[in-house]
């Protein structure tokens, strides 16, 4: 038998209040009890970023975290990320700069870079490959990435 907790938070800006399995991932959680599918399962070590999901404002591993974990919390998903139209120029420059190719990272690597992208600075492209060092893409060799978050970022943060 498996223990179960209530929990309370919002997610995508919705409050919402169900039942979690005490050992559940709140990757897992998303996807079956929300049908909220662009956090990946990849690694399930917290190493592949595939999972990211934002939680209190701050980016963290899907994988690592428990449901029950984010009882009053703040939780946004790509979905929630692209419905509020915060990353619709990033997802822009993704698609201009031929920076996804199967997609699977996709949805973790956007969201990790709207956080770089909260920071409203100028970042060297080695600053930009730093911080989405914990985030794997298999397909497109990040050049493609980082060119579209640089490019974001030039749009974004005015000229000094």
């Amino acid at each position: 038998m498996s223990e179960t907790r209530e929990v309370t938070f919002v997610i995508n800006g919705i409050s919402v209040q169900r039942t979690a399995r005490v050992r559940q991932h709140l990757v897992d959680f998303l996807r079956e009890e929300f049908d909220l599918t662009g956090p990946h399962l990849g690694c399930e070590h917290g190493v592949c970023g595939a999972c990211t999901v934002r939680v209190n404002g701050k980016a963290v591993r899907g994988c690592l975290m428990l449901a029950v974990q984010v009882d009053g919390a703040e939780v946004v998903t790509i979905e929630g990320l692209t419905q509020n139209g915060e990353v619709a120029d990033l997802q822009e420059e993704f698609v201009r700069h031929n920076a996804l190719q199967c997609g699977f990272c996709t949805p973790g690597m956007v969201t990790i870079a709207s956080e770089l992208l909260a920071a409203n600075k100028k970042m060297t492209r080695t600053e930009i490959r730093e911080f989405i060092a914990g985030n794997y893409c298999r397909c497109t060799g990040y050049q493609a990435i980082v060119d579209a978050i640089e490019a974001t970022i030039a749009k974004r943060v005015p000229a000094e």
